[in-house]
């Protein structure tokens, strides 16, 4: 498991996302975090095997991951930031919207992304941040998220 040095006073261990989140598979789609800051930051990635249910059909022999898709991982990666915080523990993030999402390459099977989400602003019912998807460090896509927390 991974740890992170979030907090200045030691090695944490790092949640799984399942352990944040309310998604699960198939639409689970952040594999591991592999840094977090409650409220702040979240760093988190996604190896595409080429296994996966959209590929079959995005495209026919030539398999691409769809960009929304790139979007929700990104917001997925958010939602794991902002649920870390012990006052939205246990409650669901909802897509607030995104905004000037440009994507730059194409995600292929073998991929890994890595998702990376910084809040500019967190308040008590959600927050906006920048999110930004790499591939071996190659931008893939970058946008403004914005979440909004609910109780479930």
């Amino acid at each position: 498991m991974s740890e992170s040095d979030s907090t200045g006073a030691g090695l944490h261990p790092l949640p799984r996302p399942e352990e944040l989140l309310p998604h699960r598979p198939p639409f689970l789609l952040v594999d591991e975090l592999l840094e977090l800051v409650p409220g702040e930051r979240a760093v988190g990635q996604w190896t595409l095997t080429g296994d996966e249910y959209f590929f079959a059909g995005h495209f026919p022999g030539r398999p691409t991951l769809p960009g929304v898709l790139m979007i929700e991982a990104l917001a997925q990666v958010g939602a794991c930031g902002a649920l870390s915080n012990p006052a939205f523990a246990g409650k669901i993030p909802l897509f607030g919207g995104v905004d000037g999402a440009k994507f730059r390459r194409q995600v292929l099977p073998g991929d890994t992304l890595r998702l990376e989400v910084v809040f500019a602003r967190m308040g008590s019912r959600g927050g906006r941040g920048s999110g930004r998807a790499t591939v071996n460090g190659e931008l893939a896509c970058q946008a403004e998220l914005m979440v909004v927390i609910v109780d479930p």
